[in-house]
């Protein structure tokens, strides 16, 4: 399996059920990373730079800075083990985003900020090819690996609610969210609405939510993103 597709589709997640409160905001003092039940996710064995998060106070506020060098990475956050897709908030302010962007081609799949949620999408209902990859990759982790992640994702290249697929699987899609610079956007969205829309071609009921992930990249295009996010809430049926 190709290895950005395990950090990503197939991050190692927690099984530990983590209590309840709907803001999974990181906590953190000023300037430091993120603590548990947040952890970071990369490459296996990842050669490129790490994506960088801190939580830092800016205007007053704590926020989570997202810096993207060169780099990749994922800020993860576990679930209680069948919680519903409900709805997934945040604000977020896009200070700089990568440079020669393209969603839809390896070459330019980088983004100063994602935010994806991960499915325990029913095995069988996945493709032949793909199912027998992903038990592959199951059999070589102590972790629960997700089947299907739905993310949002900042971009100015594509119109606001356009769907994209993963050049590196069809195991990650995405909804482009708006991205323009400098400004806060405040974002709604029913995971289970979207899920069926994105991955309605394999699916018709929604599955549980297993984690929650934040991510950044800017490895494919060599240059530089920056974002901050905060008021990350998920919200059960």
């Amino acid at each position: 399996m190709n290895l950005r597709v395990s950090a990503l589709a197939l991050a190692a997640l927690a099984t530990a059920a983590v209590a309840g409160a709907s803001d999974l905001t990181p906590p953190a003092g000023s300037g430091a990373a993120p603590v548990a039940p947040w952890r970071f996710v990369g490459l296996p064995a990842q050669a490129l730079p790490a994506t960088r998060f801190t939580v830092v106070t800016l205007d007053g506020v704590r926020v989570l800075r997202v810096e993207a060098d060169r780099s990749y990475g994922n800020l993860l956050h576990p679930l209680p083990v069948g919680t519903a897709a409900g709805s997934l908030s945040w604000r977020a302010q896009v200070v700089l985003p990568p440079q020669g962007t393209d969603l839809t081609a390896r070459s330019g799949d980088d983004a100063a900020l994602r935010v994806c949620a991960l499915f325990d999408m029913p095995l069988a209902q996945m493709p032949m090819v793909e199912r027998q990859m992903l038990r592959i990759a199951r059999s070589r982790s102590k972790d629960l690996l997700p089947t299907a992640t739905l993310c949002y994702v900042a971009d100015a290249a594509l119109p606001p609610g356009s769907v994209v697929v993963s050049p590196y699987t069809r195991r990650v899609r995405s909804v482009v969210v708006r991205a323009p610079v400098g400004q806060w956007q405040t974002e709604r969205h029913d995971l289970a609405n979207d899920f069926l829309r994105v991955f309605g071609d394999e699916a018709t009921r929604v599955p549980a939510v297993i984690a929650i992930l934040i991510g950044a990249d800017a490895d494919n295009t060599g240059s530089r993103g920056l974002a901050h996010v905060n008021e990350i809430h998920h919200t059960a049926p």
